[in-house]
This record gives C-alpha cells, sequence and structure tokens, in this order.
C-alpha cells in the first residue's frame, strides 16, 4: 500500500478516507459549475473526476496536489474553443476532447525532455495578472447566472459586461435571493465552521427548496437532466486544422498547469518534508490529461483550493483522490437524478465565491507596496487577458517575464572594492566616486555572466569610473572574475573596446578570481588574453600592481 499511496499507514487510514469524504463534497459541485464555465455539460466536470483523477493519484509524486479542472482551465477553454464552435455542440464537446489530449501530449514531451525547471520560469506578478484576468472575466459569467440573466459563456469579456448590464432589468427575483442566501451562507459557514463542507449543504438544501416550491416555474433556470452511467472511453475525431487550431490554447493551458502545479506540489513537498518530482509530476499530468480528453471530460490541471482543503483536513496521502473517484461513480451510477433540480443561481454563488480569492487583491496590494514596475507588470496581464483574450494574455505574460529578466540582468551589481574585497562605490551610480582600491589601482567586480544585455553597460561603468578617479591617476584596472561565470558574444566585443581604451590610457588590465570551469570560454572569447596576468585573489593583485605587500601574491599565466 505505501509503495501505492506514499504515506499512507494504519495510523492515518481513518483520516484520510474522512478526507476523502470532505472532498468529494467539495468537487461535486464546483466541477459541476466548471463545466458549465467551460461551455460544455455538468457530466464533463464529473467525469473529470473519475480516469483522470485515478491515474494522477497514482502517478503523481505529490502526496497531497489534487488535480482537477478548474476556474482559469474552465475560462481558458472557452475562450479558446467558443470561437471555434458553438458552445453545447457537439463540435464543441470534441474539440474539448482534443484539446485536453494535445495538452497531455505536451505534458508528455516536457516530462520526457525533463523541462520542470520551467516552471520557476513565470514570475508571481505574471501569474497573479493572468490568473486574475481569467477569475474576472468567470465571475462576469457567475453573477449573471446568480441575476438569472443569460450570457453567451464564450462571448468577449466586454460583451459578457454589457450583457450583464443591459439584463439588469430583467433579472430573476427568486434567482438573486437563492444566490444572496448561498453567499451568506458560504461565507458565514468558512468563518464559523470550515469543517463542515458548506457548498455541498448550499447545493442539497437550495436544491430541495426549488424542488418543493417549484421555483422553476417561476423562471429559476435549474441544471436538468444529467446522462447516468460511467465515462466512456471514446476518441476524438477531427479534422487535422481542428487539432492544429488547438494548439496555442493547449500551449497556455499547459504553461499555467505547469507553473501552478509545479510550484504548489514543491511547496507543500517542503512544508511536509517528503519528496517531489516535478518531471514525474510531469508525466501524471500527461496521462491525467489524455485520460480526460479520452472518457469525456476537458482539460485537467492543479486544484490550489481543493489542495489547501485536504491539507487544512489533515491529508498526507492521494488516497482521498481516489476516495473522490470511486464516490462520483457511485453518484454517476446511481445519483443523476438527484441532480436535474439543482439551481443555476446556487452553482453561481458556490464558483463565484470560490473564484474570488483569485483575483488577487491582496496580491495586487503588496506587488503595488513592494515594486511598481512588478505591480503594473500584473496590471498588463491581467488587463491583456480580459480585453484581448486568455491567449494573448499568456504570450503577453511570457514576453513581459522576458523583459523583466533582461532589464534585471542589465543592471547587474558592478563595484569597486576596497583592499579588503568589500564594495566600496557602486560604478552604476549616475555620479560614480571613483575610489581607488591602491594606489594607482582599480578593482572592478561584476556579479553576473557577461552577456549581450550588460556587456556594454560594463564596459561603460568601468569607464566612468576610471575617469572619475582621474585616468592619469590610475595605472592598472584589475577584474574580479568571481562572478562572471559566462560570456557571449555581444559581450566579448563590448568588452574587446574597453581593452582598447584602457590601452590608449596606458592602463594595464589584469584578472583575479577566475572561475576554473569558465577560464577555456573566457580565453576563447578574447576576454582574458595570453598576456594577461591572472591572480589568485585580490590582494595578490594589488600587491603585484603597487609593488606594496598587501598579503599573499600568488600570479597564474594565461
Amino acid at each position: 500500500m505505501n509503495r501505492l499511496l506514499p504515506g499512507l499507514s494504519r495510523r492515518n487510514l481513518g483520516r484520510e478516507l474522512l478526507a476523502g469524504v470532505t472532498l468529494i463534497a467539495i468537487s461535486i459541485p464546483i466541477n459541476i459549475g466548471y463545466a458549465q464555465i467551460a461551455g460544455l455539460p455538468p457530466v464533463a466536470g464529473l467525469y473529470a473526476l473519475v480516469l483522470p483523477t485515478i491515474v494522477w493519484a497514482i502517478v503523481t509524486s505529490s502526496r497531497q496536489l489534487v488535480a482537477s479542472p478548474d476556474a482559469s482551465a474552465a475560462a481558458l477553454v472557452a475562450s479558446s474553443i467558443g470561437g471555434l464552435a458553438a458552445a453545447g455542440s457537439q463540435g464543441y464537446a470534441t474539440m474539448a476532447l482534443a484539446q485536453a489530449i494535445i495538452c497531455g501530449v505536451l505534458f508528455l514531451a516536457m516530462s520526457a525532455f525533463k523541462l520542470g525547471f520551467l516552471a520557476n520560469f513565470l514570475s508571481t506578478p505574471i501569474l497573479v495578472g493572468f490568473i486574475a484576468g481569467l477569475a474576472l472575466d468567470v465571475l462576469v459569467s457567475q453573477v449573471a447566472k446568480m441575476l438569472g440573466i443569460h450570457i453567451d459563456s464564450g462571448a468577449e469579456f466586454s460583451e459578457k459586461c454589457v450583457a450583464l448590464v443591459t439584463g439588469l432589468l430583467g433579472a430573476n427575483v427568486w434567482s438573486i435571493l437563492i444566490s444572496a442566501t448561498a453567499v451568506v451562507v458560504l461565507l458565514l459557514g468558512r468563518k464559523t465552521l470550515p469543517i463542515v463542507p458548506w457548498a455541498l449543504v448550499v447545493l442539497v438544501v437550495a436544491t430541495a427548496v426549488v424542488a418543493l416550491t417549484h421555483a422553476g416555474d417561476a423562471g429559476v433556470a435549474v441544471l436538468g437532466a444529467v446522462p447516468s452511467g460511467p465515462p466512456v472511453i471514446t476518441w476524438p475525431v477531427l479534422d487535422w486544422h481542428q487539432w492544429i487550431a488547438l494548439v496555442p490554447s493547449a500551449l497556455a493551458l499547459t504553461a499555467v498547469a505547469t507553473t501552478e502545479g509545479l510550484l504548489v506540489s514543491r511547496s507543500y513537498g517542503e512544508q511536509h518534508r517528503y519528496p517531489t518530482r516535478p518531471n514525474r509530476d510531469l508525466l501524471a499530468f500527461g496521462v491525467a490529461n489524455i485520460a480526460a480528453g479520452a472518457s469525456g471530460s476537458f482539460s485537467v490541471g492543479a486544484s490550489t483550493s481543493r489542495t489547501a482543503a485536504m491539507d487544512q483536513a489533515g491529508s498526507r496521502t492521494q488516497l482521498p483522490s481516489l476516495v473522490l473517484a470511486a464516490g462520483t461513480v457511485l453518484l454517476l451510477l446511481f445519483g443523476t437524478a438527484l441532480l436535474a433540480e439543482i439551481p443555476s443561481p446556487a452553482i453561481g454563488a458556490i464558483v463565484g465565491v470560490a473564484v474570488v480569492p483569485l483575483l488577487g487583491v491582496s496580491e495586487f496590494r503588496g506587488l503595488w507596496r513592494l515594486s511598481r514596475f512588478e505591480f503594473w507588470i500584473a496590471a498588463v496581464c491581467l488587463l491583456v487577458t480580459v480585453l484581448v483574450g486568455a491567449i494573448a494574455g499568456i504570450v503577453v505574460a511570457f514576453v513581459l517575464a522576458l523583459v523583466n529578466l533582461v532589464r534585471r540582468a542589465a543592471n547587474p551589481a558592478i563595484d569597486v572594492l576596497a583592499e579588503n574585497d568589500d564594495p566600496g562605490a557602486s560604478l552604476l551610480d549616475e555620479a560614480p566616486t571613483g575610489v581607488l582600491t591602491a594606489d594607482g589601482v582599480i578593482v572592478v567586480r561584476m556579479s553576473a555572466p557577461l552577456f549581450f544585455a550588460n556587456g556594454t553597460v560594463f564596459a561603460q561603468a568601468v569607464e566612468r569610473a576610471v575617469e572619475a578617479a582621474g585616468s592619469e591617476q590610475v595605472h592598472s584596472l584589475v577584474v574580479d572574475m568571481e562572478g562572471i561565470t559566462d560570456v557571449d558574444v555581444t559581450a566579448a566585443h563590448a568588452f574587446d573596446g574597453l581593452r582598447t581604451w584602457l590601452r590608449d590610457r596606458e592602463i594595464v588590465l589584469a584578472f583575479s578570481r577566475t572561475r576554473v570551469g569558465a577560464r577555456p570560454r573566457l580565453s576563447r572569447f578574447g576576454i582574458i588574453g595570453d598576456d594577461d596576468p591572472v591572480y589568485s585573489t585580490n590582494r595578490a593583485a594589488v600587491s603585484a600592481l603597487t609593488g606594496v605587500d598587501h598579503g599573499p601574491t600568488t600570479t597564474e599565466r594565461s
């Protein structure tokens, strides 16, 4: 049992089974709502809790991460397929299956090529903005459902907002009453008795009230008939150009699930001191998505909220996921008739309350306080996602990630070192102090690889330092190479210009603390010449160049 479900023992079996019951209570109403967000029949959300959940629980290295469709995945499915087929049509559902299978293949490829490290590429501000944009789009749809206003789930965000505002006069009073009561119960219940599955309570009570009062006759929308029986293995049949049209959205879904899933998996693994393997988790996401596409569901990612709920329930294994799969099968076999009278406003309230935290209000506030630049990165991602589309949002997210990366790399720490190797003055200051390390000698250190984004910055910073100190007083420049681990052609050209500039002023160029592994590449690119002195320490360099004993004078020759 431990091999199949690491962490499970007789001591925690009862707790894990109880956590599984809680997971059933949370997941069934939420997945029904997410399926509707995606423009698919409710049963597609239930199918995601069977075969995909089973294979995920068996294959993953994480003992706690819950894999399931979430709000962001549902919104991406709706926005990407909505422009290719009519929501609710057979073609639309087939495309959702194909999209999940493409996601699965992409996950498998990432696992095979060991690309789990890519989870660190999208920064927190980018994820906050992108997910907040998706959540805002979902929230508008759920508010409309809560008010009894019909809007097209596949429409653009601006069209949804217009439809919501223009439909306010036709809002259904009974729908508003049901949804308002549901929201109050969910919010108050979460604060007073968080252990109670309030989403399930709301769903059961609201369904009973609608069935007894025949509120459906008064205009309250209900879920309707849900097909009974377990999921059937199938395969989507599409033209090749339709498969290709789904690739961009599948890439977006994969990117979001990879980043969120691997980060959450690692976080809980570190917190509870058990090992996780990112590439194994990518494999698990791959087989889970292929299972979803082959069993009538849609793309599966990581459910952060349900993972947190399981952690709070004391679960430390994947047994609750298997309990969830078994419970869903029983519901599909014997209980689908109970789902027909579920009121849509109650589902809208449950999903809406679950989605609000994804808006990231506190995260935006924190970004504004800590870094205005990163705040605006998150804001741009949000605006592009809601105004242009989810695919454009993920593209902009990657571009902004690159811009942010290059921006930071282009402004490395470049310091003049004092005789004790401590930084003396920053060379990126507008008015460098021009501190000399010793008589006639400047020792400069850059704490970053030397490449196209900072090669010219380094050369100009050194020139400013020499001029500020008085070029006639400087006879030697030592470059501390400890932080320079790599170089490229563009930076080599910039450094060659610096070498010429120093030679014209009869300033000797020397190097210290060069990393052994970096020496061959630095020499090949001409950063360190054959006749350049290379010293083991900065003190040795200063001693040799000034003729004053400052410590060890070990000297190497390239």
